[in-house]
């Protein structure tokens, strides 16, 4: 993937990045601290304006970091990040502080936001907590207005996804457990 492949993604539009159920990977960062996690309970909550939510366990430094920060980035990951994704979802940087590195995630950022988005992905929103302290404590729920969103063109473009020709690697991840995904399969279309 170029830097000319990732296109911005109209906020009335954004929903569709995550409506079909993919795994996605949470970013945050807090001053120069950043994580990314995996998460397979995230998604689009309202069309206009875009909100999103999704379930950050209170164990998790992602967590820490989008409460400092209020914000966070949800991305949809791809078939060629599948050990990466299930590496980040597996390890902890309170228990392994190079985690990042360990799991060969590169980072990358869209001006003006300082949230971390990774490289690689299919699709990224960029979103601004929206304060629900007793969803966040009780259920450890998020809502995030979305504030900024792309995609991959290659796949996603003209507000739809196009997975019916895309390559094995550019397919989205859906998690069951255990290790165990599903890419996302062919199209098909009701009458």
């Amino acid at each position: 993937m170029s830097a000319q492949d990732i296109t911005a993604v109209e906020l009335s539009k954004a929903y569709r990045l995550l409506n079909h159920g993919p795994t996605v990977l949470v970013s945050a960062q807090h001053e120069q601290d950043a994580d990314v996690m995996a998460a397979a309970w995230a998604c689009a909550l309202e069309l206009t304006p875009a909100k999103v939510t999704v379930v950050l366990d209170k164990s998790t430094k992602t967590r820490q970091l989008v409460e400092q920060s209020g914000y966070f980035a949800l991305q949809v990951p791809c078939y060629a990040q599948i050990d990466m994704v299930h590496q980040l979802g597996t390890i902890s940087k309170f228990d392994q502080p190079t985690k990042l590195a360990d799991c060969k995630t590169e980072l990358f950022y869209q001006d003006p936001y300082p949230v971390p988005l990774v490289t690689g992905s299919l699709a990224w929103l960029i979103c601004k907590v929206i304060p629900e302290p007793h969803n966040q404590q009780a259920h450890d729920l998020f809502i995030g207005s979305v504030v900024a969103a792309w995609a991959d063109s290659r796949v996603f473009r003209d507000g739809h996804w196009h997975f019916q020709n895309a390559a094995k690697e550019l397919r989205s991840l859906h998690y069951i457990a255990g290790g165990t995904f599903y890419l996302i399969g062919d199209e098909v279309k009701a009458r």
